[in-house]
């Protein structure tokens, strides 16, 4: 009989930590995504930025010399991300692509402009800034137009700042959200053990030691729930470098490893912390209240 208590004290011990070590590791799991996007959030907009084309038409007198002349010049210019020729042969067969039928058939000429496609890098993508580009480029009598999508450029640049102002927020409140979530899974597993702490208290243990080993295990607990949040992390940053390279999630390992041991050290000091305040909290209680 007494051996099948204890199986089953055993079981409900482990069941206590394995649902500890569970919801550490999901929190900290989640805030780590957390940390990765708002370490990546310039990252990311910067990307979008990128993708922002501006076309440079040219006249048809345009020579040869001179459109070679343009390119290079785009391409040394510090703005410059890069910068493709687009021949008006190869700008109408995509089109003919785009819309499904040969258009130059219907109209028998090709009324599109030979070009040079520049895409800029994310620091340049303003308003202010692609203008002074657009005149600098137009000034040149072989330029016939510099196109670019005013709007998109204007509501990427505000949409921008808003969502890193938004996310910082989300930082903040979902960090105290999983501070609270942790420390009431500890407070529910040392609640289960009121009884013995007031039972060693009342033999004549000091709170000093009564505390101690409940710290240490709610440690490894801790320790655990962030091996597992940060294996987790590490699955996921694996599948999205492979899956989405241009992001370059895995570029700066310096950030990457800062962002691994403020998991580790997070699942730490709130395992300490919560456990300290939990245990005092039982051990200030008198006996009769702790049957409430």
């Amino acid at each position: 009989m007494s051996k099948s208590f204890e199986r089953y004290q055993k079981r409900k011990l482990i069941s206590s930590y394995f649902s500890v070590v569970l919801s550490i590791g999901l929190v900290l799991f989640l805030l780590g995504i957390l940390g990765l996007i708002v370490m990546n959030t310039k990252k990311l907009a910067d990307h979008f930025k990128e993708q922002i084309t501006i076309s440079v038409f040219l006249k048809d007198s345009a020579k040869q010399v001179e459109v070679d002349q343009l390119q290079k010049s785009l391409v040394m210019a510090e703005y410059t991300k890069s910068a493709t020729y687009v021949s008006k042969e190869e700008a109408a067969e995509q089109h003919s692509e785009e819309i499904g039928e040969n258009f130059i058939e219907f109209l028998g000429y090709n009324p599109l402009k030979n070009s040079i496609d520049v895409q800029l890098n994310a620091s340049y993508v303003t308003t202010d800034q692609i203008e002074m580009i657009a005149d600098e480029i137009s000034s040149r009598t072989y330029v016939e137009e510099v196109s670019y999508d005013r709007p998109l450029i204007a509501l990427l640049t505000e949409n921008v700042k808003n969502i890193g102002f938004w996310i910082l927020i989300a930082s903040g409140v979902f960090t105290v959200i999983a501070v609270l979530l942790i420390n009431s899974s500890i407070r529910l597993s040392i609640y289960s053990k009121r009884f013995i702490i007031k039972t060693m208290q009342m033999v004549g243990a000091t709170k000093k030691f009564i505390r101690r080993p409940f710290i240490w295990t709610n440690i490894q607990l801790g320790l655990l729930g962030a091996f597992l949040a940060l294996l987790t992390l590490g699955g996921v940053l694996y599948y999205l470098d492979r899956n989405f390279p241009e992001l370059n999630l895995l570029q700066d390992p310096i950030s990457l490893i800062s962002l691994f041991l403020g998991v580790l050290l997070l699942g730490i000091l709130i395992s300490l912390i919560s456990t300290y305040f939990a245990t005092q909290r039982f051990l200030n209680l008198r006996t009769d209240d702790l049957y409430y």
